[in-house]
């Protein structure tokens, strides 16, 4: 029995972690969202006090309001390598020909879960209240709005409000007013964020064409060749020093490695969008076919070679150490010794 109710606990774990490992990305962005909303009511409850003050509660309010998101949201890009990947690829979009509007779906794409986290820490800071409330009472805007008709000392008391500190009772009780606003405003940030990622997705829909089949093709087959090749240049990268590291203490040569040149490096990591008349299905997918292509070409007897393969001019493989420069030169990576 014992062996029976473990094997089926095993059996559960292993089926949650595929779930997980197959919605990560979706798990993970939910997961962050709940995590920066626990995190905006402990600091509303603990660490927000409004400081009452005509001069002060509207610039508190609005760095209170407004610097987490900035930060949640440049910690989300900076987190993701291919926010980085996209940024560094940006200087050489006119040289590439990539088209402008390609490159702002990309960059909506690889943005919109950092923006999670910026837009749940404003909406449920406008849901709870006490910013809106704090901030709202400090805009002389709002004050002429809100003191119409009533008497000459409003103004001066509804910085007051939020601490209920107000004389007036009339006053007072314009905190109510703030608040319910201050939902309102809340409810309407996360209806039009989530009207406007529809219409992101629709009109990337619509822009991309094909078949629904195709794209989600092409979404899996680029989520699989990141993790490849992620895989492999750590693989690649973990070889490289371990044999450079047992060359210079034992004097002896390296083996053979196949390096990518700089321009190769520079060629998959472009932004590649989604074309459906396009035989390519990634930026690396072209540049392995086009050296497969120039060898094929090359080949004295006609025959394919090896589209995994990079040699070098003279037709054999690069040394471990040796990495080739742009120029299409080595560049010696290792001691002399070596």
């Amino acid at each position: 029995m014992a062996t029976t109710s473990w094997g089926s606990a095993i059996a559960r774990f292993g089926t949650v972690l595929a779930t997980y490992l197959k919605h990560h990305s979706k798990l993970g962005c939910g997961l962050a969202s709940l995590l920066t909303a626990s995190g905006e009511l402990i600091f509303s409850t603990v660490v927000f006090q409004c400081p009452c003050s005509a001069a002060w509660n509207l610039p508190y309010s609005l760095v209170f309001l407004l610097l987490p998101a900035l930060v949640f949201y440049l910690l989300g890009c900076v987190l993701r390598t291919r926010s980085l990947c996209l940024l560094c690829s940006c200087c050489r979009t006119r040289n590439a020909g990539i088209n402008r509007c390609d490159l702002c779906d990309e960059c909506c794409r690889v943005s919109g879960p950092a923006v999670v986290s910026s837009v749940t820490w404003v909406a449920v800071a406008l849901l709870g209240g006490a910013v809106y409330e704090c901030c709202a009472s400090g805009s002389t805007f709002k004050a002429d709005r809100l003191c119409v008709g009533r008497n000459s000392s409003c103004a001066a008391q509804l910085p007051l409000v939020p601490c209920r500190q107000a004389q007036d009772p009339l006053v007072q009780d314009l905190q109510k007013v703030l608040r319910a606003e201050s939902q309102v405003v809340g409810w309407s940030l996360i209806a039009a964020v989530i009207l406007l990622f529809l219409i992101f997705t629709c009109v990337s829909h619509h822009r991309a064409g094909g078949s629904s089949l195709q794209l989600k093709f092409w979404k899996i087959y680029s989520e699989e060749e990141h993790q490849c090749l992620r895989t492999q240049v750590t693989e690649r990268a973990t070889k490289l020093a371990d044999e450079n590291v047992r060359c210079f203490f034992e004097g002896s040569r390296p083996t053979g490695c196949n390096i990518p040149s700089m321009e190769r490096w520079q060629e998959i990591s472009s932004p590649y969008p989604f074309n459906p008349e396009d035989k390519y299905l990634s930026a690396l997918h072209r540049s392995v076919n086009e050296i497969q292509n120039r060898h094929t070409m090359k080949s004295p007897s006609g025959d394919e070679m090896p589209c995994g393969n990079v040699s070098s001019a003279s037709g054999d493989a690069m040394p471990l150490g040796n990495v080739s420069s742009p120029s299409g030169g080595e560049v010696e990576l290792l001691s002399s010794s070596c």
